[in-house]
This record gives C-alpha cells, structure tokens and sequence, in this order.
C-alpha cells in the first residue's frame, strides 16, 4: 500500500513560477527522483508517490512551503490503495492510490477545501476528513511568517529553538510565540493520530 499526494497551486497566476517551482522541486527532490517519484506537470499540478506513515508530514511540509510565498496556496488530495502499474514516470503509474488521488483533486477543486483524503475505507475517509477540515481552518489561514516557522520544524525535526532563531535571524522568544501561535505540538499530536490510524488499514 503506498500514498499518493496530486496538488495544484492555489493563485499561481498571480505569481512568478520560479518564485515557487524552484522551491517545489527541491522539496520534492529530497524524498525521490523525478519523474519516478514526483512530477510536475500542467505548469501547476504535481504528483508525488510516498509511504503512508509518512503522508501527513509530506503534506504539511509541502503546504507550509507553498504558504511562505506571498499569495500562494496549495491544493492537496491524498490517496492510499494499491500501486498495480509501475511506470517510469510517475503520472502514467496506475492503481487504486492514483484514481483515488486524482479523482479527489478534483472534487476539492469544485467544493472549496484544500485537502482531503481517500483511502481504502469509507469510514476511516470520514473520520480523517473531518480532522483535516477542522485543522485546515487553521493551516489555511498561516502567515508566511508562521509557514516558514513550521516549515524549518518539519525540515529539521532536531533543531532547537535557539538554532532556529539564528538560522531566521529572530529572537528565541519570538520563535516560541510563532510556534505557540501554530499550535506547533498539537499539529506533531495530530501527525502520530494519523500514522496509527492509516497504519490500522
């Protein structure tokens, strides 16, 4: 069983590719090679394949990326089944993992969420669905400020406050308000709710 993450960028019209594409790309890079892995297609879509352990974290990580970049937004359907075609590039793969991401992405883009899911059981799909609907209230609304704070955290899982505060020339003090302000340990209590249950599949 593997996850499979379609998204497109939300307002990428109203700002220059390379402003987010070179970003995107490096992102991507570090968890696989193109086209096999992830792929970039449409000038805006993209498709990344994924352990399912690691899913949620891919997720945020992606959409604090985007969400550090003035105006941009991120469109994301994750879908967990089967891989049963392999190709050598990722979008023409096949199995259950690619119908349901791609056919979930376009659901979101006609209902007006920016994340959902689609896995092997309905009643698993409700229940993270509403989780993520609800912390999306949230994620939705960051700051490039408070992306690019949760972004480094995802990045760098050991970094302390004080390294962080250096590497974004703030004050420590000011790096705890912005983490605090994120909700920064229930995102982290969310992450490992997720893990146990798609691990339950």
């Amino acid at each position: 069983m593997i996850a499979v993450i379609t998204g497109d960028i939300i307002n990428s019209q109203q700002a220059e590719t390379k402003v987010w594409i070179n970003k995107l790309k490096n992102l991507l890079g570090n968890w696989g090679s193109t086209p096999e892995t992830w792929e970039i297609y449409r000038g805006d879509e993209f498709q990344f394949k994924c352990n399912i352990n690691d899913v949620f974290w891919h997720f945020l990580a992606i959409k604090s990326l985007i969400k550090s970049q003035e105006n941009l937004d991120v469109r994301i359907a994750i879908g967990i089944g089967d891989e049963s075609f392999l190709s050598e590039k990722i979008t023409e793969s096949n199995g259950t993992a690619y119908v349901h991401s791609g056919r979930l992405l376009n659901d979101l883009k006609n209902d007006g969420h920016t994340v959902a899911i689609k896995t092997t059981n309905d009643l698993l799909d409700r229940d993270l669905n509403i989780l993520l609907k609800w912390s999306s209230k949230d994620f939705d609304n960051w700051t490039m400020a408070t992306s690019e704070i949760i972004h480094e955290m995802i990045m760098n899982n050991d970094i302390t406050q004080e390294d962080l505060a250096k590497k974004l020339t703030i004050s420590q003090s000011s790096v705890s308000q912005r983490l605090k302000r994120a909700n920064y340990d229930l995102i982290v209590e969310t992450n490992q709710y997720f893990r146990k249950k798609i691990a339950e599949l």
